[in-house]
């Protein structure tokens, strides 16, 4: 299988507008300068307590994001998406932290980068097109949820100044784009309700409160652990683990980013992209992470974002709060971020999938397919088994779809005075369906001469043969023969090859 690059590929990969468009065009320029900004405010308190779920210094989650979305920027392969400290990933490794300490932490997460580079090379991106739209919508409902969930506690046991600030963010975002949208909504809502809690000393909770912000550039930072086998199988099982949900939630992410945007990305480039930027993360002290589905959003839908010059912002402009104005940053209420978040959680969530008119449109299995899906991940809060347990049961009730899609008609035909049984087989012939083909013959009441045409079947496994095999055994055992006819070529060879082989056919 060749890999090369086609121009055809180039031409679908090829971002629309490009960096260099943007560069001469003030007014995307702005969108993506302003656009970075929001998301960079956004970052913060995220990182903050995606550090504290991972036991670590608030540092770590901060100087992570920074580093993963300047590096993700220039590597990755889906344009404008935002890569930082996730809570999925910091759920992962959180026990390494608390049970080996920091050096062990670290190598995790240089591990998880150059398995996902290595899953990358694999092409682990190709599995992507396994994942039916049912499970998209149900992980896509799913991030809505944990989103809005994830903004409960600045909510619960509170000044109840917070709400009416809150309700005041989300009037001003769902106002002004219809004023303008050359400032993003979000930033002109965390502005003025910052200004408001400072001209009027509001005393409610701020960014500070999270926890310490650095004052200095993170330093290079190489673990010390003992490069023994020892070592390996102490990290190993959860640097896979971040590995394979980075992954997951990265390419479900660009998928979404996909559909919102309407353009084509590179998966395989995102996917070792993602492990690139946790190896970069790594070498200076970081956590780690993946795609954040919450600040993606953010960027693309609310704030019209398009190119990498967003992302790369996200993270100059991250570095620069934090170290530099970290005082300003830390005055900036959550109510200002929660309000952001919420608007980024109903605007992600498919509320098209739940009118009673789609629900009454859609075959039950689907539907029941994309609501196990949300329920799982919302129960374990984690994508990835969400997701995988989606895919299980999507793939169970296909089966079992399949497996009622097989006709099968008999006909009593006279050939030159003899009577001959004719039997038509219909549909795809596989495990699911083939165990209940042998039940479908009339073994005693048919005439000496059985003809079985496949001419509109298909065989696609060995059970199928094997049923096959025991049909024309069943005949002879009553002294009757069995010509199959109107294989295609595949299935005759398929058949050739294996008939007989496969045990008695009892």
């Amino acid at each position: 299988m060749t890999t090369t690059t086609t121009a055809d590929d180039r031409a679908r990969y090829r971002p629309e507008p490009s960096v260099l468009t943007a560069l001469k065009t003030p007014r995307i320029l702005t969108r993506e300068v302003l656009a970075g900004l929001v998301v960079a405010l956004a970052l913060i308190p995220e990182a903050i307590s995606f550090s504290i779920i991972a036991g670590v210094d608030p540092k770590v989650g901060l100087f992570s994001s920074f580093i993963m979305a300047i590096t993700i920027a220039f590597v990755g392969g889906r344009p404008a998406m935002i890569t930082a400290a996730t809570g999925a990933i910091a759920l992962v490794i959180a026990p390494v932290a608390r049970e080996y300490g920091m050096d062990y932490f670290i190598a995790t997460v240089l591990l998880a980068g150059v398995l996902q580079i290595v899953l990358a090379v694999f092409g682990v991106a190709k599995l992507m097109r396994f994942i039916p739209r049912s499970v998209m919508v149900g992980f896509v409902n799913a991030l809505a949820i944990l989103i809005f969930m994830a903004q409960l506690p600045e909510l619960i046991g509170v000044p109840w100044m917070v709400y009416p600030l809150v309700a005041v963010g989300l009037l001003i975002m769902i106002g002004m784009p219809k004023l303008t949208k050359i400032v993003p909504a979000p930033l002109v809502s965390i502005v003025l309700v910052t200004a408001a809690v400072v001209v009027f000393a509001i005393n409610v909770p701020a960014v500070g409160d999270k926890g310490e912000l650095p004052r200095s550039l993170p330093e290079l930072f190489i673990p010390n652990v003992p490069l023994t086998w020892e070592t390996l199988t102490i990290i190993a099982p959860y640097a896979l683990a971040m590995a394979l949900v980075g992954l997951m939630e990265s390419l479900m992410t660009a998928k979404l980013v996909d559909d919102v945007t309407d353009t084509h990305s590179n998966k395989t480039r995102e996917s070792w992209g993602q492990g690139v930027a946790n190896l970069v993360s790594g070498i200076f002290g970081g956590m780690g992470g993946c795609a954040m589905i919450g600040q993606t959003m953010i960027n693309v839908k609310a704030s019209g974002a398009r190119t990498r010059i967003s992302t790369f912002l996200a993270g100059v402009f991250l570095l620069i709060l934090i170290v530099v104005l970290g005082d300003i940053v830390a005055i900036i209420p959550m109510a200002a971020l929660v309000a952001v978040m919420i608007m980024v959680s109903v605007g992600t969530f498919d509320w098209h999938s739940i009118k009673p008119s789609t629900l009454k449109r859609m075959p039950k299995s689907e539907t029941t397919v994309m609501v196990i899906t949300v329920a799982v991940v919302v129960a374990t809060h984690n994508l990835a088994i969400g997701v995988v347990v989606g895919v299980f049961v999507a793939s169970v009730m296909f089966v079992r779809r399949v497996a009622h899609l097989i006709d099968v008609r008999r006909e009593i035909t006279d050939h030159d005075g003899t009577p001959v049984a004719h039997y038509t087989v219909e549909g795809q012939l596989l495990f699911a369906s083939s165990n209940d083909l042998t039940t479908m013959f009339e073994y005693v009441d048919d005439p000496d001469r059985v003809v079985i045409d496949l001419t509109r079947s298909h065989i696609w496994d060995a059970s199928t043969v094997a049923a096959l095999d025991a049909i024309e055994t069943k005949y002879e055992q009553h002294g009757k023969t069995v010509e199959f006819i109107g294989m295609n070529d595949y299935t005759t060879a398929f058949h050739a090859r294996l008939t007989g082989g496969l045990g008695s056919g009892h």
